[in-house]
């Protein structure tokens, strides 16, 4: 699967996010600023999510696997 990151120039720098996650978003001085800084929010919003998902489960019989997105 690949994701789309979106970049537009703002009078203070770049904005960045992704279009298919949901509040995956962040700014910088420099495009190449934004850009290492979207790996790190969309790297956050995974490791939280992950993070309620676990803490929703806790108790329960669930069964996890690796899963491929189609393109």
């Amino acid at each position: 699967m690949k994701l789309t990151a979106v970049f537009q120039k703002v009078p203070n720098g770049y904005i960045g996010f992704v279009e298919e996650l949901p509040g995956a978003n962040t700014q910088g001085l420099t495009l190449d600023e934004t850009r290492k800084n979207l790996i790190e929010a969309v790297e956050l919003i995974l490791d939280a999510n992950r993070q309620l998902t676990e803490e929703t489960l806790v108790g329960q019989e669930v069964i996890r696997e690796s899963f491929l997105a189609p393109t």
